[in-house]
């Protein structure tokens, strides 16, 4: 068995040497450049293999199965990469954009949930592979919301306009809180079908969203009473990372929204504490660390995407109906950003091409890959994580580097 020091010397050691290797050779942005660079790794590892030239399969699976990516992520990488991403989207600038963040958040969330989900349905049906309505459901839930981590480190690359880029960040930051509750509720119905109702899952709703929103501004005040309180800029920087690590795990103790909890801390921590409670030094610091622990975590879950190639279950009907459904998915996009942006326009004016812009910045990510990690194994859960797997690896790789141009087309 690894141990988790081992498993994280791996990690970061293959994560370096992909990201010189990118840097250095072939000067993609660094987390498409090392996930592609993972692919490619992973696929020349089964290659080997299959020509007889050493064991290396059968090494890099049992390395990568050692390792809960579903908890990885969800329950470790998450809470300080939307902490980061949230540390420097303006709270007032959001304020602004409220609305439409919200809307976007939570209505187009939903009506993507169901719409992909009864797409999804009916297209495997036709294509013979079978899908139960409710994992289709799933599915909807955990490709909808756009993936922060992916997100975030797009738009800080390409320069938008502040209003483009609270709008991004903002949907982002928010909206995988609320597909990670629509999921959970959808998973409690399919492992316990007797004991959830429309009671139920709004109270559910309620602890998750907006006890999660209510938990952060509480570590958002506490934070701002320390650092009120001090002028050190070690101490400062060990408090930030103490609301991000003690924080996320109170609030899924809780039974709160440890995603939410965090960005909502996030934001007080970058537009209140940074401003108003913290030095010039203080706030260099705080800046230059929660970037360095952005960059170096990103490219390490990228990475990881890229290897988990080697463990995805692969049947060759299923490959039709992956390249389909990266179809439906952006058709549905268009259509959840689509309905909340027209009724807000009609109240005050939105800005040219917003739709088009939103629909194909809508990257997918590890926060997908994780959740569907997370169904109860069997043939259905393998179907959906490969599913799941080629539409995220289309939306990094495709959408990721084509975002760019589109956005500089229409802006």
């Amino acid at each position: 068995m690894n141990s988790i020091i081992d498993i994280a010397a791996v990690l970061i050691s293959v994560s370096a040497l992909f990201a010189y290797i990118n840097h250095r050779f072939i000067g993609l942005p660094t987390t498409i450049g090392v996930m592609v660079i993972a692919m490619s790794a992973s696929l020349l590892v089964y290659l080997l293999s299959l020509l007889g030239l050493g064991d290396f399969h059968a090494q890099a699976t049992d390395l990568l199965e050692g390792i809960d990516f579903n908890r990885t992520l969800l329950h470790g990488m998450l809470s300080f990469l939307l902490f980061a991403g949230a540390l420097h989207v303006n709270l007032s600038d959001l304020r602004k954009q409220k609305w439409l963040i919200l809307s976007l958040a939570t209505i187009g969330v939903c009506i993507s949930t169901f719409l992909v989900g009864t797409v999804t349905y009916y297209l495997l049906a036709a294509l013979s592979c079978e899908l139960p309505y409710i994992y289709c459901l799933l599915f909807g839930a955990l490709i909808s919301p756009t993936d922060p981590i992916a997100v975030m480190s797009t738009v800080k690359r390409l320069g938008v306009s502040k209003e483009l880029e609270t709008t991004i960040a903002g949907e982002s930051l928010f909206n995988d809180g609320v597909g990670v509750v629509i999921f959970m509720v959808l998973l409690i119905l399919l492992q316990t079908p007797d004991q959830i109702d429309a009671t139920s899952v709004a109270i559910l709703f309620a602890e998750e969203a907006l006890g999660g929103i209510v938990f952060g501004l509480v570590l958002g005040g506490l934070g701002y009473y320390l650092i009120n309180t001090i002028d050190n800029h070690k101490v400062e920087v060990l408090i930030t990372l103490a609301l991000v690590m003690g924080g996320y795990g109170l609030a899924m103790y809780l039974h709160t929204s440890g995603p939410i909890a965090v960005v909502v801390a996030g934001l007080i921590t970058g537009s209140v504490l940074r401003q108003n409670a913290m030095s010039d030094k203080s706030r260099q610091s705080v800046d230059y660390f929660w970037e360095l622990v952005d960059e170096i975590l990103n490219v390490i879950l990228f990475a990881l995407i890229g290897l988990e190639m080697l463990i995805i279950p692969f049947e060759s009907q299923w490959f039709a109906a992956s390249l389909l459904l990266i179809c439906v998915v952006i058709a549905v996009r268009v259509i959840s950003v689509g309905v909340p942006i027209r009724v807000i326009g009609l109240k005050r004016k939105m800005q040219p091409h917003l739709v088009k812009i939103l629909t194909w910045g809508g990257l997918r990510g590890g926060i997908s890959v994780a959740l569907a990690l997370s169904l109860p194994d069997g043939e259905f859960r393998d179907l959906v994580l490969f599913l799941t797997y080629i539409i995220v690896v289309f939306s990094i790789v495709v959408q990721g580097l084509t975002i760019g141009p589109l956005i500089k087309k229409y802006t």
